[in-house]
């Protein structure tokens, strides 16, 4: 699965959208999100939680960061697949 970080702009309010990866893992008693594009995570106590939580930090992190930051930390293409590996 191929994503791009390219965004659209919602038609009239000028606000700019963006297509993300979201990878959600379990770690212990909840779960771990994380947006590879921009190296953001977060956590939540379910798969739900920590996609909103990550939802948060990205928009939080788009909101304040500066731009240079932005776009030295988007990857525009994130590669997601499967491996297949022999042990043993």
């Amino acid at each position: 699965m191929k994503t791009s970080g390219s965004g659209a702009e919602a038609p009239g309010r000028g606000i700019v959208t963006r297509q993300l990866t979201a990878i959600i893992e379990r770690e212990g008693d909840g779960y771990v999100a994380l947006c590879p594009e921009l190296d953001v995570g977060s956590q939540g106590d379910t798969v739900e939680d920590a996609r909103r939580n990550l939802v948060e930090a990205v928009t939080l992190f788009l909101e304040c960061a500066d731009p240079t930051e932005v776009e030295e930390r988007l990857h525009s293409e994130v590669f997601i697949t499967h491996l297949e590996v022999a042990v043993g």
